[in-house]
């Protein structure tokens, strides 16, 4: 039987700012959550009704993948439940990738260098769209995410690196050992 890798990204209602800084990230509630399982082959989306599924989902994958999942995506969704996520088998590819280079990237760094894609929005601009009432928004700008993320570890299981570019633009590769 296959793994099941579920891909993961979340978007908030409120910024850092708004509840009072980073250290209450807890605080800032989750507007829009998407998830890619490779055992069902498709995305979900989850708004924060749906939170308690995406929990069991969560906690349902072999492997939850993402990127800054341990430091925000989960800290986020620790204001959802008492259950520690960080316990759930988890590759965060920022906190890997930011071990190896002793500096963090951004997951448009990767992509562009990479696939020669980049990220369509960011997350202020997913807050403000909150605020606005456009989900469908946020959900297919947190979907266009998941499936960077996706094509990202893929990659670097496939090959054993990915590229970035540094500060300076130029094009680098870094090793990874990760598994599908």
């Amino acid at each position: 039987m296959a793994r099941n890798i579920v891909y993961f990204d979340l978007e908030t209602q409120r910024s850092a700012e708004e509840v009072g800084g980073w250290r209450h990230i807890s605080r800032m509630g989750m507007s829009v959550g998407v998830t890619f399982s490779t055992a069902l082959g498709d995305y979900r989306i989850y708004t924060e009704n749906g939170v308690q599924e995406l929990l069991a989902d969560l906690q349902r994958a072999d492997l939850v993948v993402g990127f800054n999942i341990l430091r925000f995506d989960y800290e986020v969704l620790h204001g959802y439940t008492p259950f520690d996520l960080r316990q759930l088998p988890t590759l965060d590819m920022m906190v890997d990738l930011a071990e190896r280079l002793q500096h963090r990237l951004s997951l448009d760094a990767i992509a562009s260098a990479t696939f020669g894609l980049q990220k369509t929005a960011e997350g202020m601009q997913a807050i403000e769209w909150f605020k606005q009432g456009r989900l469908l928004d946020i959900a297919e700008y947190c979907c266009y995410d998941v499936k960077l993320t996706k094509m990202i570890h893929e990659y670097g299981a496939r090959h054993g690196q990915l590229y970035y570019l540094n500060r300076f633009g130029k094009k680098l590769a870094v090793p990874v050992n990760w598994k599908l």
